[in-house]
């Protein structure tokens, strides 16, 4: 019988920017949400688009590479292991919440590519319309 182990795999979109926390030990963590898109037949055999949201966890080295290349709306898979977390509310209730701490991630490389030329195309208007500006007030 193989071993039972914590291990979760998700492909889905980045639901928001990364946060990126920087600690005193000079670790560092990156939060972000993946939504998680599932298509299924009901009872009645319509087709349902359901959405779930996790929220994922990156330590030191995975940091680097989500604050340089995820972004909300970035395609990218990541494999993981589930994290169970309480803690007491404002009215002293327990409350729990599950993370996936990130143990690989896979970006898809051409949108990678794609949201870099996107970037260059938009500080190029930018710079043309500085110039315009610079322009029209001379």
């Amino acid at each position: 019988m193989e071993k039972v182990r914590n291990s979760v795999r998700l492909t889905g979109f980045a639901g928001t920017d990364p946060v990126i926390i920087n600690f005193a030990n000079e670790k560092r963590m990156a939060r972000l949400s993946i939504a998680v898109n599932e298509v299924y037949k009901n009872s009645q055999g319509v087709s349902v688009n359901q959405t779930q949201w996790f929220s994922l966890i990156f330590w030191n080295k995975r940091v680097e590479l989500v604050e340089r290349a995820v972004r909300k709306g970035t395609r990218f898979s990541i494999e993981g292991k589930l994290n169970m977390q309480s803690y007491k509310d404002k009215a002293g209730d327990l409350r729990y919440s599950t993370e996936v701490v990130v143990t690989a991630i896979e970006l898809d490389v051409l949108e990678i590519k794609r949201k870099k030329e996107d970037k260059m195309e938009e500080d190029k208007e930018r710079e043309s319309k500085v110039e315009i500006e610079k322009k029209v007030e001379a």
